[in-house]
């Protein structure tokens, strides 16, 4: 697969209880973590991948975090390829609700998905995940992502790796219900000057848009009166 790429992508959430949903537009690029873009020097603050925006040291790079924390669940990928799919931090700033690694051995076989999640509040957290050949898998939920859901239940995934087209599916299931379903729709659009600036004017801010979208949201159950779940101190692996 040639990366790096960017996908034009649709975000949507769906709640059951109570009956919530919306959709917005983000751009996500898809890089290999061993040879992350090189923009022109002018473009460079619009799209930058920074070890301190996800978990691990901020002083190492992005692959070697990923590497140690992997090394830790017993999985060492011999310094095969490992393609991740996020936002990149744009004139300072990123909010990552979810960050996807496909990780693969020397061959090129797939190993694992990694899932990292962040939440509004700072916190953290890595899900090791081994999807079969449909790209489907399954996780207890274990991190507070949003004050108006408990930390039980199971997600169920679909995450194959893009190609032409970006499918990326999440439920959760709490309580023999789906409480929450969420999907990643795009299309990938060529990684170029000119494609990336198309991005940005059609989608400004989108990271600061995120953060301010999942504000509003928020404030928008907490007016409907769903219950908030007290926050705990999650510690992130």
């Amino acid at each position: 697969m040639t990366v790096p790429a960017l996908y034009d992508t649709e975000v949507s959430h769906a709640r059951r209880d109570p009956a919530y949903r919306f959709t917005h537009r983000i751009h996500l690029w898809l890089v290999d973590l061993d040879a992350l873009p090189v923009l022109p020097w002018w473009l460079r603050p619009f799209a930058r991948f920074r070890a301190r925006d996800h978990l691990g040291d901020p002083g190492r790079s992005i692959r070697r975090n990923l590497d140690d924390w992997l090394a830790g669940q017993g999985v060492d990928l011999g310094g095969g390829r490992v393609l991740m799919l996020a936002q990149a931090a744009l004139l300072g700033f990123v909010f990552n609700p979810l960050t996807l690694y496909w990780c693969h051995d020397p061959a090129g076989k797939p190993v694992c998905v990694v899932a990292e999640v962040h939440n509004t509040y700072g916190g953290r957290h890595r899900y090791l995940l081994r999807p079969g050949g449909d790209g489907r898998a399954g996780a207890d939920k274990e991190f507070y992502v949003s004050p108006f859901l408990p930390v039980h239940g199971r997600y169920r995934m679909r995450l194959p790796l893009p190609g032409d087209d970006l499918r990326i599916t999440i439920s959760l299931v709490q309580d023999g219900h789906t409480s929450l379903a969420a999907s990643m729709r795009g299309k990938r659009r060529p990684a170029t000057t000119a494609g990336l600036v198309r991005l940005l004017l059609t989608q400004p801010l989108t990271p600061q848009r995120v953060w301010a979208l999942i504000r509003r949201h928020g404030v928008a159950l907490w007016l409907r009166r769903v219950p908030i779940v007290p926050r705990h101190q999650e510690n992130p692996r």
